[in-house]
C-alpha cells in the first residue's frame, strides 16, 4: 500500500464528503430483526459517475437501464435490493425497474436520468412492487447510513464488506468509500456482484471511466469463488467534488495518487469478497511474474485461481502441484515447461521446470494456513498479475444444492 494512503477507521461509502445513505427491509427476504434489503446512497451534490458492467449475454434489466443512464456520466444517487436479481422475468422486469427509477425520482428529487437501479439474489422471480413502494419511503438518509447501506445489498454474504481510504492533495483531504457485496456466482469478467464507490474528489469524467475499468481489471476482475459470471455484476464510482481544488484529469500530477486509491480500496474489498466466499475456510493469492504480457499474466493467475482441483487441494492442505502446473499449461499464456518457477508460501518446490526434493509435512503444515501464496515464475519477460480465490469446501455444495428451497 502506498505510503501516502491510508484506510480509514470504520470506513465505508459515506465517508467520502456529501454522501448520505440509509436502508429499510421490505420483504425481500426471509425476516429477521437485522435484516435488510432495500438501500439508497445520494450525493448532495451532482457527480461524475462511470461503471462497468456484467458481461453476461443474459442481463438483469436493471442492469440495463442503469447503463443507459450511465452514458450520460451524472448519476448521483444509487437504490439497490437484495433477495431478487429481477432477471428472467420478461419485460416485467423493465417496468419495475423503471417504476422503481421514477419512485426514487420523486423521493430524492432528482431527475431518474440520475439515478442508478441494481438488483441482486434469485433468478426468475419478479419484484414486489407492493413491498417497494411501500417500503421505499421509509429509507431515512444520513452520513451515517453507509453502515445499513451495506448490510442492505448482502444476500448470502456472512457479512458487510466495505471500507474507505483517503489522501493529502494540495492542503486538501480526498477520500473514496465503498461497499461491496458477493460470496457466491463470483467469477467476474469486469467486476463483481455488486460494488458501489463514492468519492469527494472533482474528476473528469473520461479519466474517472478509465479509472474504473483499468482499476476493475486489475481487483475485482482478479477474484474467483466458483467459476460463475452473475447477470447482475456491477461496479460503480460516483465523484461529486466536494472536497473542493482542480479537477483531475489524466494529466494531472494527482491523478496516479487517485488511481492507486480506488485501486487499494477495491482490491481490499474484493479480497473480502473471496474470503467470505460460501464455505470458504481459506483464502489463496496466486501471484504469476515473469510473463510476456500483463493479459497473460493475468490468464495464468485467473486459471490457478479458478481451478476447483486447486481449490479442492487448498481445502484439504494438499501440496498437489502438479494441479498448479495443468492449470497453468491451458491458461492460454504462454509457458515453457523447462523455465517455470513454482513457491508455496516462498518456499520453491519447482525450478526449471524441476521438481524440488521437500518436506511435505513442513508444506501441509504452511497450507494449513487461513492464507496460502502461490507464486509462479514463467522467466519469460517482466509483467506481473495477482489474482484472489478461495477454497472449495463441502459446504459450498451443500448449501448451493438447496439455494432456492
Amino acid at each position: 500500500m502506498s505510503t501516502a494512503i491510508r484506510f480509514l477507521p470504520n470506513g465505508t461509502v459515506t465517508s467520502a464528503r456529501g454522501f448520505v445513505a440509509g436502508a429499510t427491509f421490505a420483504g425481500m427476504k426471509t425476516y429477521s430483526t437485522d435484516k435488510l434489503d432495500l438501500g439508497i446512497l445520494f450525493s448532495s451534490l451532482p457527480c461524475t459517475a462511470a461503471g462497468v458492467f456484467t458481461t453476461n449475454s443474459i442481463k438483469s434489466p436493471s442492469v440495463v437501464v442503469t447503463q443507459a443512464h450511465m452514458e450520460r456520466g451524472a448519476v448521483r444517487a444509487v437504490v439497490a435490493c437484495s433477495g431478487i436479481a429481477n432477471t428472467a422475468v420478461g419485460d416485467q422486469g423493465r417496468k419495475d425497474a423503471l417504476e422503481v427509477l421514477g419512485l426514487a425520482s420523486r423521493q430524492l428529487g432528482v431527475p431518474q436520468e440520475e439515478i442508478a437501479f441494481l438488483s441482486t439474489g434469485i433468478i426468475g422471480v419478479e419484484l414486489p412492487m407492493g413491498l417497494i413502494r411501500a417500503a421505499l419511503p421509509k429509507v431515512q438518509l444520513a452520513e451515517s447510513g453507509g453502515g445499513v447501506f451495506a448490510r442492505s445489498i448482502m444476500t448470502t454474504d456472512t457479512h458487510p464488506k466495505e471500507a474507505a481510504v483517503a489522501y493529502e492533495s494540495g492542503g486538501r483531504t480526498i477520500t473514496v468509500g465503498g461497499a461491496a457485496k458477493g460470496s457466491g456466482m463470483i467469477h467476474p469478467t469486469m467486476a463483481t456482484m455488486l460494488a458501489f464507490l463514492a468519492t469527494d474528489a472533482p474528476v473528469e469524467r473520461s479519466f474517472l471511466q478509465r479509472t474504473v475499468k483499468e482499476v476493475a481489471d486489475e481487483s475485482f476482475n482478479m477474484i474467483t469463488v466458483d467459476g460463475d459470471t452473475s447477470t447482475n455484476d456491477t461496479f460503480l464510482l460516483l465523484a461529486n467534488g466536494a472536497a473542493g481544488g482542480p479537477t483531475i484529469h489524466s494529466e494531472s500530477e494527482e491523478a496516479p495518487l487517485f488511481q492507486q486509491a480506488v485501486t487499494e480500496l477495491s482490491a481490499h474489498l474484493a479480497k473480502e469478497i473471496v474470503r467470505d466466499g460460501e464455505g470458504a475456510s481459506k483464502v489463496f493469492e496466486v501471484i504469476v511474474e515473469g510473463a510476456r504480457s500483463q493479459d497473460e499474466a493475468r490468464l495464468a493467475a485467473r486459471a490457478i485461481a479458478g481451478s476447483n482441483l486447486v481449490k479442492t487441494a487448498v481445502h484439504g492442505s494438499d501440496p498437489n502441484w502438479g494441479r498448479i502446473i495443468a492449470a497453468l499449461g491451458r491458461s492460454g499464456a504462454t509457458v515453457e515447461e523447462q523455465k517455470v518457477a513454482l513457491y508455496v508460501n516462498d518456499v520453491c518446490i519447482l525450478e526449471n521446470g524441476l521438481p524440488i526434493p521437500f518436506f511435505k509435512d513442513a508444506i501441509v503444515l504452511q497450507m494449513k494456513n487461513p492464507e496460502v501464496t502461490f507464486r509462479v515464475h514463467l522467466h519469460l519477460g517482466a509483467a506481473r498479475a495477482t489474482a484472489w480465490g478461495c477454497d472449495l469446501s463441502e459446504a459450498y455444495v451443500t448449501f448451493n444444492s438447496v439455494y432456492t428451497t
